[in-house]
């Protein structure tokens, strides 16, 4: 069995605080709420980019470096007053990861809000940046934009002219690998190859005896795998025979409508229409005579 690739998730650190933004603009205490309110990978995953810049390229500099998997919201105390801070935690790629601990390059981040995000009225967040710009710089480019607002400060990075960029924060990347828990199916495969090669081993004429027996072992080892796969056998055929049962009670209301569209239509077949004048009654010859009108 192949080894599973390694995954690294960051930690929950700041990426914003209310007030803060790149154009002028206020990042209002509530819309922090609503991001962390509203967020979910999927309905739409905030990528990673370095700078804001999205490429269409898979091999660019400034391709996706990762994804927002969470954020959440703490007080947090700067310069003496209370605000509201929104934290976000990542699953980087393998390039930020050596970034940010080995290259200890963009260390700061910024996050991008859509206002108003697919009709909803609510702010949510679209991405998060990871730049070198430290908060310093972000201030000076905030006084210039407040004089000019009109300048619209980073314009050709956003997705969306209305979103804005919170101004950039040095944060402490720290990662941790995650380990992908493997499947049913990928353990009891992993147990049955080990038992395989164990055999094997053992057969071969070169190979040195084993000074402790271990057919005992193997064979329980190989009992406990076919166990295993008896029950994922018939857990997966319950779930087929759920399955079925499910598609007879839907063939049977199908049937049932189809049914009633019959009845339907022969009795609407048969019911004369109220805007057609009624025919008189024909009372046929009187006696033996026939009668004309000539």
């Amino acid at each position: 069995m192949s080894a599973q690739p390694k995954k690294f998730r960051s930690k929950f650190f700041r990426v914003a605080v209310e007030g803060d933004s790149t154009d002028g603009r206020v990042i209002e205490r509530s819309w922090l709420s609503d991001i962390a309110a509203t967020y979910n990978p999927s309905t739409y995953g905030a990528r990673i980019w370095m700078e804001h810049i999205r490429s269409m390229l898979p091999d660019s500099p400034f391709r996706a470096y990762g994804d927002v998997l969470a954020v959440k919201t703490e007080e947090v105390t700067v310069n003496g007053e209370k605000k509201l801070a929104l934290f976000a935690q990542i699953e980087p790629t393998d390039d930020l990861v050596k970034m940010v601990n080995v290259s200890k390059q963009k260390v700061y981040t910024s996050i991008e809000i859509g206002p108003k995000f697919a009709g909803t009225e609510k702010p949510y967040l679209v991405g998060l940046g990871v730049t070198d710009s430290p908060a310093s710089l972000g201030t000076e480019r905030l006084a210039f934009a407040a004089k000019h607002p009109e300048a619209n400060l980073f314009g050709e990075r956003k997705q969306h002219a209305d979103n804005l960029f919170s101004a950039a924060s040095e944060v402490a990347l720290e990662f941790e690998e995650v380990t992908s828990e493997p499947s049913a199916l990928d353990r009891l495969f992993s147990a049955l190859g080990a038992i395989a090669e164990r055999l094997n081993g053992s057969a071969k004429p070169e190979s040195k005896p084993d000074p402790k027996p271990t057919d005992a072992a193997d064979f329980s080892s190989l009992a406990t795998a076919l166990t295993g796969i008896a029950d994922h056998l018939k857990t997966q055929g319950d779930q087929f025979a759920q399955l079925q049962r499910d598609a007879s009670e839907q063939r049977n209301q199908l049937q049932a409508l189809q049914a009633n569209y019959s009845a339907l239509h022969t009795q609407l077949s048969g019911t004369p229409s109220g805007t057609q004048p009624t025919r008189p009654p024909v009372t046929g010859q009187q006696g033996n005579a026939a009668l004309t009108d000539c």
